[in-house]
């Protein structure tokens, strides 16, 4: 029976959560499988993954083949490395102690490594949250000054707009007193018979 290590898929429609499992080359992908190594989440960044490390190189050294995606992931989490260890254990090249020295350097490195880019992450985020947060600071400074300037020149309108009707009401009161003092009439000429002529 041809034993693969595979991801199972769960979770929902566009958030994707996989179990690590051992399962037989032929059953379907979400079918039955023989044992559940691990989790492997993509939705968080980084990818949260869960893996037991002894179990993946049990069945590695029993023959199952890992899928791409699995094989990845199992490198990642330094199964791969655990089971090359192991093989030169068995051939005599290591001793286990020394294979388990190089095994947690190798996994204090990771982990730091994992560390910094978590660090840089979360700088890029707060970086990224004071950019936005300046830019719309300005906005709001330049919101508040086209208000300003608005307010002034309603102020300017409403200024001109009462001397305006200061001026219109003093011109009024000059043409009632203009119309109140009138000039003296001329004398009224009486038409002759001459006068009639002349026209």
């Amino acid at each position: 029976m041809p034993v693969k290590i595979r991801l199972q898929r769960h979770g929902k429609k566009g958030k994707p959560f996989y179990w690590i499992v051992a399962a037989d080359a032929r059953s379907k992908r979400d079918g039955k499988y023989l044992e559940k190594l691990g989790i492997y989440n993509p939705n968080t960044n980084p990818a949260t993954i869960e893996l037991n490390v002894d179990g993946a190189v049990t069945w590695l050294q029993n023959g199952a083949q890992p899928t791409d995606t699995a094989k990845a992931i199992l490198s990642y989490k330094g199964a791969l490395l655990k089971n090359h260890l192991a093989g030169g254990v068995r051939k005599g090249a290591l001793t286990e102690e020394q294979a388990e020295t190089k095994f947690n350097a190798w996994l204090d490195e990771k982990g730091s490594r994992v560390v910094s880019k978590t660090d840089g992450l979360a700088k890029a985020q707060a970086d990224a949250k004071a950019k936005a947060l300046e830019a719309e600071k300005a906005v709001n400074e330049a919101r508040t000054a086209a208000a300003a300037v608005v307010e002034e020149t309603v102020e300017e309108v409403e200024v001109a707009v009462e001397t305006a009707e200061e001026v219109v009401e003093t011109e009024t009161a000059a043409e009632i007193v203009e119309d109140v003092v009138e000039e003296p009439a001329e004398p009224a000429v009486e038409e002759t018979p001459e006068t009639k002529k002349e026209e």
